[in-house]
């Protein structure tokens, strides 16, 4: 399989570990996009576009980027914070008056994005053209009890996450959506191909590959361990758990390659990305960056960017079973998700995509692939290239 795509001085084990991806790790098709200090130093592609195809990935594929979609909303409503149009420590009610309902009455903003808002399961799942409409998703969690007291413990809000968020952002912007403050205020000015909700004329494009399900590669001598611990399958398995219930919010889960479920906007699942947008995105957010063109200004000052990164959720995670943090809409570096240190911050998608920044680098990250394995935040591929990135900066 040949590798695509070239990088700095210096990162060359990157692109080893990018081609070992394929052929140790079964990687069908992939990308992976690094900035430093806002410039691009690796920027490699490979592979399919699909997962079942033979149409060769090329510069600018794009692919459904599962969960990692939450890093990209939520830099909307701390954006909005630090304009000052939205308070991370109101209750969340003093925007949605329906919110209030059966115990709500003290969630708060900050709640909703440090996973802390007690609402990750609805009583009643949504069916996929339900969760497509945009009302019906915060409609139930308006109705919904919640399932711990509201900012006492933390639990990954897998689904529920993008409805509160997206009411959130429409309440404090007078109607605007997420996907839609995304592309006007962060996309098109960065010129990121990044979406939430992709456009008719990139769908018609074929801009975005087709995902699939890849088999868990046979371990070697050497390989990574995939096992899951037993805790964590047995809460997969049993219906009635918060994690089996969670992920089930919508039932069945839409199909991913279904041009309404891509058009759609669900701030916690279904952003469709580039390597170089997801990448490009996490660099703006700690810094200037360049995209081959202009150099562009930060998206967080420094209070805005302490603010995403500073640990407001650890431990046992009720959901995901094992231990996770959160700062305010980021996963951060631990045990469950490893980034490049510990003062970095960002968002893993479930079996595979991953991004982050690391401030005290100055690196951003974007991995994005056509094949999703069964892990949830630590895929082996990803994790093999942040090593990579790790290597080379030790190294320099």
């Amino acid at each position: 399989m040949d590798v695509h795509g070239a990088v700095a001085e210096g990162f060359g084990p990157v692109r080893d570990a990018f081609a070992r991806n394929f052929a140790a790790l079964g990687d069908r098709g992939a990308a992976v996009v690094v900035y430093r200090d806002g410039r691009k130093v690796v920027d490699l592609w490979g592979g399919t576009r699909d997962v079942d195809g033979t149409e060769p990935w090329r510069r600018g594929t794009a692919q459904v980027v599962r969960s990692a979609t939450k890093g990209v909303a939520a830099a909307v409503p701390l954006l909005l914070h630090q304009r000052g149009e939205l308070d991370l420590d109101a209750p969340v009610g003093e925007y949605w008056p329906r919110f209030k309902a059966h115990g709500k009455e003290r969630v708060l903003v900050r709640h909703v994005l440090n996973h802390r808002a007690g609402l990750p399961v609805l009583d009643r799942p949504l069916t996929p053209d339900q969760a497509l409409d945009p009302l019906r998703g915060p409609e139930a969690v308006a109705a919904q009890a919640p399932v711990w007291e509201p900012g006492t413990d933390h639990g990954y809000h897998a689904l529920t996450y993008g409805w509160l968020l997206d009411e959130l952002v429409r309440r404090a912007t007078g109607g605007r959506s997420t996907g839609e403050w995304i592309a006007d205020e962060i996309a098109r000015p960065l010129g990121l191909d990044l979406w939430l909700g992709l456009p008719p004329a990139e769908e018609a494009a074929g801009r975005a590959g087709r995902v699939g399900r890849l088999e868990d590669p046979e371990p070697s001598g050497n390989g990574p361990r995939l096992r899951p611990k037993r805790a964590v399958t047995d809460a997969y398995a049993d219906p009635g758990s918060l994690t089996r219930r969670a992920f089930a919010a919508i039932t069945p889960f839409p199909d991913q390659n279904d041009p309404a479920y891509r058009a759609a906007a669900l701030p916690a699942t279904n952003g469709i990305a580039t390597a170089d947008g997801l990448a490009r995105f996490y660099a703006a957010l700690i810094g200037e960056v360049d995209d081959g063109v202009t150099r562009h200004p930060r998206l967080f000052d420094p209070v805005t960017t302490e603010r995403a990164r500073a640990e407001e959720s650890a431990g046992p995670d009720r959901v995901l079973v094992v231990g996770t943090r959160f700062g305010l809409g980021y996963m951060l570096h631990g045990s469950a998700s490893p980034f490049l240190s510990p003062g970095s911050f960002g968002h893993p998608g479930r079996g595979g995509a991953l991004g982050f920044a690391d401030p005290e680098s100055g690196v951003a990250f974007g991995y994005v692939t056509n094949g999703f394995r069964r892990t949830v935040t630590a895929d082996p591929r990803a994790q093999a290239l942040v090593r990579a990135v790790r290597a080379s900066l030790d190294a320099g």
